[in-house]
């Protein structure tokens, strides 16, 4: 039988993100962000759920990286460039927000993508954001959920409405990585973490495998 998922335990975590956490590489975050929570109290009303897929963009040397141009930081990329533990929110295909969390020290331009939410409280608030169901697969129905816009482009994840918050330790024989999802540029780098198993995964092919098709989420 496969192993219980740690958020199962019904063990709370503590709130508070680890010392340094946020200023390690891109990949490493977006590896050890699988299993924290992620708290939104926008428009008064609580929803939460735990982390359970990402991927990495590791700035100005990553092709697929919003912040590979030559320009350097630009109005939309701008928080990219700035402190540890900001969102990047923006819009894609005119109608999905999608949220990074900045990471790495100042200048370095990491994110890391939110891709996949287990949806742990407020799922009718969820339900009636979306419409329909799934609640939290996929960054932009993620942000949906959540009730994340672009509103929130350089909020500070330690404040109100929207909160990064330490979770539980995933295993690494829990973890499956691949290839990012829907980008051309850099389309064979593994990238892309995920909970095994877990609900608000996009898809769970084998590890380090590419993705067949493209979906909603890339940073392109």
């Amino acid at each position: 039988m496969p192993s219980p998922l740690p958020w199962q335990s019904g063990l709370a975590p503590g709130a508070e993100l680890p010392a340094g956490f946020l200023l390690r590489p891109a990949l490493e975050v977006a590896r050890g962000l699988l299993g924290y929570r992620l708290v939104s109290t926008i428009g008064g009303r609580r929803t939460s759920g735990v982390i359970v897929e990402t991927e990495a963009y590791d700035g100005p040397n990553d092709p697929a990286s919003h912040a590979a141009t030559l320009r350097g930081p630009t109005k939309r990329n701008a928080v990219m460039f700035g402190p540890a533990g900001f969102s990047y929110v923006y819009r894609i295909y005119g109608m999905h927000w999608c949220m990074n969390v900045v990471t790495g020290p100042e200048g370095d331009a990491g994110a890391v993508l939110l891709r996949g939410l287990h949806a742990m409280e407020g799922q009718e608030v969820m339900k009636q954001r979306r419409g329909c169901e799934p609640l939290s697969t996929g960054p932009g129905r993620l942000c949906q959920a959540l009730g994340i816009t672009g509103e929130l482009y350089g909020h500070d994840l330690r404040e109100e409405p929207l909160r990064l918050q330490a979770g539980w330790a995933v295993a690494h024989d829990m973890v499956g990585i691949s290839t990012r999802i829907g980008v051309s540029a850099a389309a064979d780098w593994p990238y892309r973490f995920y909970v095994l198993g877990a609900s608000g995964v996009s898809r769970h092919p084998g590890p380090t495998k590419p993705s067949a098709t493209a979906t909603e989420g890339s940073q392109e």
